[in-house]
């Protein structure tokens, strides 16, 4: 195997050097053999290496000590710890300091080339991220999308296309896989940048509401209309105005909603004058239309004038090259949010993270690291952590019953619980809970009553 990486290795014990040297040079890596810290560190002057195999047990200056002047050093080199008299503290005190990996004494030589592959992956997985998140982040403005699948790198071509025209933009697939967060790309990529974005699901307001929401009222319009509202249009005008779960959206208003997009103005509840409205907007949906369409629920017109662009989002069982980034992504946010000290998943973990079905989608596995970053123990996420059904891979295998086919009913129950396990994440704080599920404080109530919730232990 051709492989360019330069690997130190340092140890004291002449025989393990000498064997690791030979190990490693017939896989293809450069080693530089070191029998202590002073000619580590004298190697480390001489050139840059990638890898370090260093033993933590050594005279003079022992490996805990030398490990941060490595990190300093050559911060973008990946250190492994060795140790024939380890524990889990000290593995655990090595990683905090900067080791990516600890190995136990005695070990097989497949066990070093396994540890130092996986080291290779994460960290080809995160070399290819930051470079990926530097170009995402310049163009998607507020919020990075985190990707390195051609599924979803062929997504972000098409939404950077399409941001510089006014044209409406239909973005499909199925819930959780990150639609809003691409229709805030395309407003962040437009010339509309620095006028309003502003988000409603269709599906989160009552319908009676709905309307006024949309289009506004005049004062007295309705019942407790005690006062003149302007309504999403009118505060998005000069900017985009986001339609979330646009096939939840009822006939009637479909009807009006066509008529805002052809003539371009609005008339609020109540007033018979119609005001100019200069908006572009984004749709998203989690329903097939075309059988909304053919059973009577979405009028074909307004497909039509929604569906000028059209971005169909994967699954991410679909785009399973991005979990990895994905995670780490994740467990950083988490790091922030939570104050606590996490350096990333084990590989039995992210091994199990990686093969789950994943039906809720980013959501599901952001709110998955979110809850096993608040119960990690560690610095690092285990099995330990994860829920019953990743960890047992059930929704890859769960065969549904005939009569449990209901797309709807499905989605209600995944729904209702996420809605309960972000409750039970944040100990029954709404407001956090409609953070972690990416909906508005109001439409988490509206769901909470809709679906008859009662908070675990409540």
């Amino acid at each position: 195997m051709a492989n360019s990486e330069r690997i130190l290795i340092v140890d004291d014990d002449e025989a393990l050097r000498e064997s690791l040297g030979l190990l490693l040079a017939a896989e293809g890596y450069d080693a530089i053999l070191a029998d202590g810290a002073d000619q580590a560190l004298e190697q480390l002057e001489a050139a840059p290496v990638d890898l370090v195999l260093c033993d933590l047990r050594m005279p003079g200056m022992d490996g805990m000590e030398l490990l941060p002047q490595i990190v300093r050093k050559v911060p973008g080199a990946t250190v492994l710890m060795m140790s024939a008299y380890g524990s889990a503290d000290l593995a655990i005190e090595a990683m905090k300091a900067g080791a990516y990996d600890y190995l136990a004494k005695p070990f097989q030589p497949s066990e070093v080339l396994l540890a130092l592959r996986k080291a290779r992956e994460r960290e080809s997985l995160r070399r290819a991220n930051a470079l990926l998140q530097r170009d995402v982040d310049r163009v998607v403005g507020e919020r990075p999308i985190v990707a390195a699948s051609p599924a979803m790198i062929e997504v972000l071509e098409l939404i950077e296309r399409a941001a510089e025209f006014k044209a409406t933009v239909l973005l499909t697939g199925e819930s959780g896989t990150g639609k809003e967060v691409l229709a805030r790309a395309i407003h962040a990529q437009s010339g509309r940048r620095e006028d309003a974005f502003v988000a409603v699901n269709c599906g989160a307001i009552p319908e009676n509401l709905l309307e006024s929401e949309l289009f506004g009222h005049a004062k007295g319009a309705f019942t407790g209309a005690d006062r003149a509202r302007r309504g999403l249009f009118v505060e998005a005008s000069g900017g985009s105005l986001f339609l979330d779960e646009i096939g939840e959206l009822p006939v009637a208003l479909q009807v009006k909603l066509l008529r805002v997009l052809q003539e371009e103005e609005v008339r609020p509840v109540g007033e018979t004058k119609a005001r100019p409205v200069d908006v572009r907007v984004i749709a998203a949906t989690s329903r097939d239309l075309g059988q909304e369409i053919a059973e009577g629920r979405f009028r074909e017109d307004l497909y039509y004038r929604l569906n000028v662009v059209h971005v169909h989002v994967p699954a991410l069982r679909e785009r399973r090259e991005d979990i990895p980034l994905l995670v780490d992504h994740f467990v950083m946010r988490a790091q922030s949010r939570l104050g606590k000290n996490l350096r990333g998943v084990a590989d039995d973990a992210l091994g199990r993270l990686r093969d789950y079905a994943w039906p809720g989608n980013v959501r599901e596995l952001e709110n998955v690291i979110e809850r096993a970053a608040i119960l990690a123990q560690s610095d690092r996420i285990t099995l330990a952590e994860l829920p019953g059904n990743v960890v047992n891979g059930e929704a890859a295998s769960a065969s549904p019953e005939p009569g449990e086919l209901s797309l709807k009913r499905a989605r209600r129950r995944f729904e209702a619980e996420l809605i309960l396990k972000a409750l039970e994440a944040t100990g029954g704080n709404r407001t956090h809970a409609a953070r972690l599920l990416e909906i508005s404080h109001r439409a988490l109530l509206y769901k909470i009553k809709e679906y008859g919730l009662r908070e675990r232990g409540a």
